[in-house]
Order: structure tokens, then C-alpha cells, then sequence
């Protein structure tokens, strides 16, 4: 199952990416994050595996993220014509996804994040899951995204919305 989502975010390029790059804000924005440490590497950089803990309702999901692509691997003094890519591979229970980031310049206050997602399902229980709710994994990308963008804009944490 492939898709892809898109946001536009009134702030400039390089505050977004710096922003989605630091590893501190990650459950400000990211709906059910338990846990995020890497494994072996440094978080963000390209080759580490981290160790990716999310809880939705009573269940918990253990997952292996290895970030694939960082480009450009420096986030300050981007070029304005240079896309910035952020690729990652996650591996749990009966499943592997790819997410393959793009932020481009909108304007120049202005972040076009582009994100693809892909997921292949090996377990009986997942293959049902995308078969029968595919549009749940297109709408869960895109809440991230809005979470995202509501912390980067307006400082919004989903912890203290939940609460």
C-alpha cells in the first residue's frame, strides 16, 4: 500500500527541519509516542536505528526505525533551491513502512512538507488490517502532520490536548 500527504506550514524551511530533526519535540507532536532512543548511531543521522515505543488506547507497538536518507546531513544555511529529504524504514510485528519526507520552500515564510508512505504487511492480522482500513494509515500520516504543524506554529503539544 503506497499514498502519499501534503502541508503547507507558515513557517521558513529551516525552522521546520530543525524542528522535525530534534529528537526532543518528537512527542510533542507525535500522537502516541512512548519512547524514541537510538539503538546504535546518533538520532537523525543517516544508518541509525533507533528503538520506537507507540501506544494507541491500551495497545502498545514495539517498532525498529532506521533513518535512510538525510539530505542535506547540515540543516543550516540550506540553499533555497535544495529539497530536503528525510527517509526512514520501520520494521514491527507483521509489517515494514518506508516514509520518504521532502520540504521544499513554499515562499519564503513557507514549508510544502511532502510525505510518501509505503507498507508491506507480513503477518495475517496486518495484511487484514490494510486491507480492510487503508484509509486509517492515510489519515494517521496526515493527523501527524497537523500535529506537527500546530506545535511548530502555534506551540501546540498533543500531550496536554489528550489530557
Amino acid at each position: 500500500m503506497k499514498y502519499t500527504n501534503s502541508i503547507e506550514i507558515a513557517l521558513p524551511r529551516e525552522k521546520v527541519v530543525q524542528l522535525l530533526a530534534d529528537p526532543t519535540h518528537l512527542p510533542k507532536w507525535l500522537r502516541g509516542m512512548v519512547l524514541h532512543e537510538p539503538v546504535n548511531g546518533t538520532h537523525g543521522q543517516v544508518g541509525t536505528t533507533s528503538r520506537v515505543v507507540m501506544q494507541s488506547g491500551k495497545s502498545t507497538m514495539e517498532l525498529t526505525e532506521t533513518i535512510t536518507r538525510r539530505d542535506p546531513a547540515d540543516l543550516h544555511g540550506i540553499p533555497t533551491d535544495v529539497v530536503v529529504h528525510f527517509d526512514r524504514e520501520t520494521v514491527g510485528a507483521g509489517m515494514w513502512s518506508a516514509v520518504r519526507d521532502r520540504l521544499t520552500e513554499a515562499g519564503p515564510e513557507t514549508t510544502l512538507w511532502v510525505s510518501d508512505s509505503e507498507f508491506r504487511f507480513s503477518s495475517l492480522p496486518m495484511k487484514l488490517v490494510g486491507l480492510l482500513m487503508p484509509g486509517a494509515f492515510r489519515k494517521q500520516s496526515q493527523q501527524h502532520m497537523q500535529d506537527f504543524k500546530a506545535f511548530a506554529e502555534q506551540g501546540r503539544d498533543v500531550r496536554e490536548a489528550d489530557g
